[in-house]
């Protein structure tokens, strides 16, 4: 049960950060074309990591 407790206070923190995050993001200047490429530079990475089984 205590458990559960710790497993509660730990997402309802994790959705006061990301809500903080959230809420910062959109007041800052971010370059998302870069954020974008980078995101998308790892999916490619992993998905030939899958396919290929090289890397």
């Amino acid at each position: 049960m205590i458990r559960f407790v710790f497993i509660a206070i730990g997402l309802a923190v994790l959705c006061l950060v990301l809500l903080k995050l959230a809420k910062e993001l959109k007041t800052a200047n971010v370059d998302w074309k870069g954020i974008a490429f980078a995101f998308g530079f790892v999916a490619l990475a992993f998905y030939l990591r899958h396919e290929t089984g090289m890397g």
